[in-house]
């Protein structure tokens, strides 16, 4: 098949969508069809061999000058090379320009109108350079925020539109109340230019046919899957001291708060003797004072010197980091319908403990690779830690379950297997 994946980038972010559009891509190339992942925003940024085009749509920049400097709704085309080459987004990126969806309501607004936003530019240039190309067979968009682009699309190529649920609903929830109802009301209505919606659980397309009010004819679920090449087969080793990690953005909404208080109050009630609780991934600018928080509370009641925090990983560094640890936990605060860092965690013989919300109930019930705690529950997740710590037997049978459970169930193959199903479908 000749396949047009859209996937949206991050800027200098390690984003899961990112990671998941260029894994299926990599997947569906090798396995020889033409595929062209097409990033908008930013160029994207992934931990394996990036298969994404070089050349960026609707480049960050010039969506942002389109929205807010009127002007730059009607400049050359030949002109706005300029913020939209590659080396302008790079920069833009480190300039960490605002992913808070109470800055970017009006501007995800305009996107939602298609060629009815102050956009129309970019999406003529989309058009236009897509039926100079081949045309492609179906069309993928990476989330419901870029429902507006499903009609222009359509009805330029005449080709069916697939459009990927991957999490989306967090950042609408988190928009003013009246931007909230506006782009709910647009993703419902471009519902009907789109002909299959892939949901990455079945968590999140129960939640999302709810809540989108998507016909069931339209929705399918094809669960993320990871490439297993570099994640060895191993037998549970407990590390001295004891490593809780956290692998995942440093957010609020992910929950390295509440896995800090767990891990006080195991230390001050004396159930874990001098231990580490470690953490990796991305820190926007937006939660440097989150994390300077967690860390002064650390310090203030002792532990400051057990506490770290790593940075963000490239992909040898996050198998060797996730080697380093006995347990992981990422306790979000919300219901998380991804989780790839939990196949990680496991496929590298990692045992986890998460609250029991969201995605994660239905990916440790195939993969029986861990403990499942109340919610926003210190003590609940602290107990879900002291039994991995205190019971061999039980943290190696939930290395080994995961192991299986994550190359059974969660592979990327399968998942471009299933996705194949849905696009020959349409």
């Amino acid at each position: 098949m000749r396949l047009l994946c859209i996937t949206a980038g991050a800027a200098e972010m390690y984003c899961g969508s990112c990671l998941r559009d260029n894994a299926l891509a990599a997947e569906l190339i090798s396995r020889g069809h033409d595929v062209e992942l097409l990033p908008i925003y930013t160029p994207t940024r992934t931990d394996e061999v990036n298969v994404s085009r070089q050349d960026v749509f609707l480049g960050g920049i010039s969506l942002y000058l389109e929205q807010y400097v009127p002007i730059f709704r009607r400049t050359p085309w030949f002109l706005d090379r300029l913020w939209n080459s590659k080396l302008a987004l790079r920069l833009a990126s480190r300039w960490s320009i605002s992913t808070n969806p109470k800055v970017l309501g009006e501007l995800t607004l305009s996107i939602l109108k298609g060629e009815d936003g102050f956009q129309r530019k970019e999406i003529q240039k989309l058009v236009q350079w897509l039926l100079r190309e081949p045309l492609p067979d179906v069309v993928s968009l990476p989330n419901s925020l870029l429902i507006g682009l499903a009609a222009p699309l359509k009805r330029a190529l005449g080709r069916p539109i697939c459009c990927t649920l991957q999490g989306e609903d967090l950042f609408i929830s988190n928009l003013p109340e009246y931007h909230r109802r506006e782009v709910e009301k647009l993703i419902r209505d471009n519902i009907k230019h789109v002909d299959a919606f892939i949901a990455v659980s079945q968590f999140h397309a129960d939640s999302m046919a709810s809540y989108l009010q998507i016909p069931d004819q339209k929705l399918y679920v094809v669960p993320l899957g990871i490439k297993m090449d570099d994640y060895e087969s191993k037998t549970f080793t407990r590390s001295e001291p004891f490593t809780i990690g956290y692998f995942a953005r440093v957010t609020p909404e992910k929950g390295l708060h509440l896995l800090a208080e767990a891990y006080r109050y195991l230390r001050q009630r004396g159930d874990l003797p001098s231990s580490r609780l470690t953490v990796a991934g991305y820190l926007g600018e937006d939660s440097r004072i989150y994390l300077q928080g967690i860390q002064r509370q650390m310090e203030l009641e002792g532990f400051g010197d057990e506490f770290d925090y790593v940075g963000a990983l490239n992909r040898e560094d996050k198998i060797e980091f996730l080697g380093g640890l006995d347990v992981l936990s990422v306790p979000a605060t919300y219901d998380e319908p991804k989780g790839i860092f939990l196949l990680e965690a496991m496929a590298s013989g990692v045992p986890v403990v998460q609250p029991r919300r969201g995605a994660f109930p239905e990916i440790l019930g195939l993969t029986a690779g861990g403990v499942l705690v109340e919610p926003d529950d210190k003590v609940s997740l602290a107990k879900g830690i002291l039994s991995v710590y205190q019971d061999i037997d039980l943290a190696t049978e939930l290395s080994t379950s995961g192991q299986r459970g994550v190359r059974e169930h969660y592979h990327v193959g399968l998942m471009a297997d299933r996705t194949l199903d849905v696009f020959e479908n349409i």
